[in-house]
């Protein structure tokens, strides 16, 4: 059928909202980085689970693919379409509202496209904690999040966002809604289905709307930016933070000297918490359910014991909210800093915590052998053993260093994700697999582990519509 046809019958088929204007459309053809730009006969936006189930069964009937999009705040090209042309991308823009939140049960139920800083202020009002936090929570959504996984800062206290999900309602490839919006933190009543759509980036299924977990407001936040020696010192501070603080200890981010240094050099009004420069720092926070003073005391009582012990040389802690963002806005800074100083590898990983040093150390000398003077860039939720390790070329490179490093990008990252396989870990531990890693995963994982997830693709996804390419490579 000609695209005109096909547009005219989505007309008449969905009851959302369709665009097809170029300058509107856009947006959602360029991924977040600007690396990926595909094409689509145009954007669908529903205004209820019924409207993504005719839009579903519309492009079944006529075998046109999905790519569904949340925020479009991810960093591996999973959000847009191909460059054929012949696919929707689906936006659920319009399905943002929070449907319950209920504070005795410490749950919320939201659409899907819900902001993630919507979601918060929500829970807030009801004197609550939503606790999934990242960088793009002021635009990514909490479909998106939960259909990539997403961890941010306190993935070490509060788990994944797949830790925080109770319920999904998720539209089917053949069109059927499934609603499983239920608040329980104990249903044993056979597969627990919503594990197979979260994670998924939407290539097995639409999540329309989730129920979540909450949790009680802390009493008082401890916040310190501290130097350490090397990573080793770091994992070593976890384990003596653990110790001292036990659950309370909510987010435990490492970031090297040159990452610091990058954003101290693009970010004027940032500002380094303590003097001098160390090769590694660490970014911890604790959430007190008793008191100030109680927290206080404990903070104090650890960072004391990580002077007498020499994992630290400095820190500074917070002495009032306006300190702590200021120490968080260094960490928050690091991707824009590091777009702004230029092209650059990512790559986004897990190790065992006890084998971070060990991974730093030989990872580097792997980078080196590939592209001899490069920088990296070492930070990350090293509490649960994600780091993001960049790599760009050497500070004043001119146009022959970008185009060596773009040439050598996937030896670079061959180079990195042999030092990760030995050791154990994972080529992805947040972002996802996308397009950016889908050649990659099967190399990573096991002819068997492969096979069970092209057979769940099959029998969930027979036409292979949903996010087609994305996750695990077509057939």
């Amino acid at each position: 059928m000609p695209d005109d046809d096909l547009k005219a019958s989505l007309r008449t088929a969905f009851r959302g909202r369709v665009v097809e204007d170029a300058d509107a459309l856009a947006p959602h053809l360029t991924d977040y980085r600007k690396r990926w730009t595909g094409r689509a006969l145009a954007l669908a936006q529903p205004d209820s689970a019924e409207d993504v189930a005719a839009l579903v069964r519309w492009c079944g009937q006529h075998r046109v693919a999905i790519y569904p999009q949340g925020g479009n705040t991810g960093l591996v090209g999973g959000s847009v379409p191909d460059g054929a042309g012949h696919s929707i991308v689906l936006s659920l823009a319009r399905m943002n509202a929070i449907l319950d939140v209920d504070r005795y049960n410490n749950t919320l139920t939201a659409q899907g496209g819900a902001v993630l800083a919507t979601v918060q202020d929500a829970a807030a009002q009801a004197d609550r904690l939503f606790p999934l936090s990242l960088g793009a929570e002021g635009s990514c959504t909490l479909g998106g999040n939960l259909a990539t996984n997403a961890g941010g800062i306190q993935v070490l206290r509060y788990g994944n966002a797949r830790d925080l999900c109770l319920g999904l309602e998720v539209v089917t490839p053949d069109g059927q809604i499934w609603n499983g919006l239920r608040g329980l933190r104990k249903d044993n009543t056979g597969y627990d289905l919503k594990q197979l759509f979260i994670g998924a980036e939407g290539s097995l299924g639409i999540i329309t709307a989730a129920t979540v977990k909450l949790y009680p407001r802390p009493a008082a936040q401890m916040t310190a930016f501290a130097a350490v020696p090397d990573a080793h010192s770091a994992v070593r501070l976890l384990s003596l933070a653990q110790s001292f603080l036990s659950a309370s200890l909510t987010a435990f981010e490492l970031i090297s000297g040159p990452a610091v240094e990058l954003v101290l050099h693009h970010t004027p009004a940032a500002r380094s918490p303590v003097p001098g420069a160390s090769p590694y720092y660490v970014l911890l926070e604790s959430s007190d359910a008793e008191s100030a003073a109680h927290a206080t005391e404990r903070f104090e009582a650890l960072m004391q014991a990580a002077f007498e012990t020499g994992i630290v040389t400095d820190a500074a802690i917070a002495s009032t909210l306006a300190q702590s963002a200021a120490f968080w806005q260094i960490r928050h800074h690091l991707p824009e800093a590091q777009a702004t100083d230029g092209e650059n590898i990512k790559h986004d990983i897990s190790l065992p915590i006890s084998r971070i040093g060990e991974f730093i150390d030989a990872a580097q000398a792997a980078v080196h052998a590939v592209l001899p003077g490069a920088r990296i860039f070492v930070f990350g939720h090293v509490g649960d053993g994600n780091l993001h390790y960049n790599v760009s070329t050497p500070a004043g490179a001119d146009a022959r260093a970008y185009q060596a490093m773009r040439a050598s990008e996937k030896n670079v990252s061959a180079a990195v994700y042999e030092v990760v396989a030995r050791m154990n870990g994972s080529i992805s531990a947040e972002h996802g697999v996308g397009q950016l890693r889908v050649g990659s995963v099967a190399r990573y994982k096991s002819a068997a582990e492969m096979a069970m997830m092209a057979g769940i693709k099959r029998l969930f996804d027979p036409l292979g519509l949903f996010n087609p390419g994305r996750v695990i490579a077509a057939d």
